[in-house]
């Protein structure tokens, strides 16, 4: 058996995310129907680096799975390519070693996050952009920003629904990078919650419209209460840009 490391990028705006689901379309799924076609029937499972909400996308996923198969390592990209649709993309497939595990070797990650700004949407961005037509100071929200940096406990900035009881995180860095009509948020750090990401950017975007000052942010951290924290800006903004391990 080898030990295969695969890195994708897909377009969310079709998939009820990334985990297979009960009901709706999924990216794991598409994946493990499509290497069960290159296994002749046999199941093959894969293990992702962490998974991704509805319309959520991704540039930079990172799976792994073991094959039987003696398929040369230069082949498996086209091979692979050939069984999956046109919104999941192979980038990079490489022979892992066998302890290799694409969740647990995770050292960190960055999503990036994508506003368009402006008074008219933009309906060729709308499926990748979160329109957002409302004066804001990127000031503030730097401000705002830099109180989550670091290790805190991020009960208030993630979902109900999370699975985790262990809801302390580091933040390594936030940046918002101003673009012509554009905001473009950068976070990296060694794991998020559920719907963390997508909540931090609605309170700060709130900061930035001036509907919160950029000191609460620290009251709302401490208080481990989601409904003290802004609202979660949609999924499809949203992108899994890299994930990182030492090896």
């Amino acid at each position: 058996m080898k030990r295969i490391k695969c890195k994708i990028a897909y377009d969310g705006t079709f998939f009820n995310g990334f985990q297979i689901q009960p009901k709706g379309r999924t990216v794991q799924a598409e994946i493990e129907n499509g290497l069960k076609k290159l296994h002749k029937g046999s199941e093959i499972k894969i293990y992702a680096s962490g998974r991704t909400d509805t319309l959520v996308h991704a540039k930079g996923q990172v799976f792994h799975f073991d094959t039987p198969l003696q398929i040369p390592l230069e082949r498996w990209h086209n091979a692979l390519q050939t069984v999956l649709p046109a919104d999941i993309s192979v980038i990079e497939i490489i022979e892992a070693n066998d302890d290799f595990h694409a969740r647990f070797d995770v050292v960190s990650k960055e999503y990036r996050y994508f506003v368009q700004r402006g008074r008219r949407i933009d309906i060729f961005r709308r499926h990748y952009r979160y329109f957002y037509p409302y004066q804001i100071s990127v000031e503030n929200m730097v401000k705002a920003a830099n109180h989550c940096l670091g290790t805190h406990d991020f009960t208030s900035f993630c979902s109900a629904k999370t699975d985790k009881e262990d809801k302390v995180r580091t933040i390594y860095s936030i940046d918002i990078i101003e673009h012509e009509d554009e905001l473009e948020f950068r976070f990296v750090g060694d794991g998020f919650l559920r719907n963390m990401i997508r909540i931090l950017v609605g309170t700060l975007l709130e900061v930035g419209r001036g509907r919160r000052n950029s000191e609460d942010i620290v009251a709302v951290l401490s208080s481990k209460d989601r409904e003290r924290a802004g609202h979660t800006a949609p999924g499809h903004g949203l992108f899994l840009w890299q994930v990182n391990y030492n090896n």
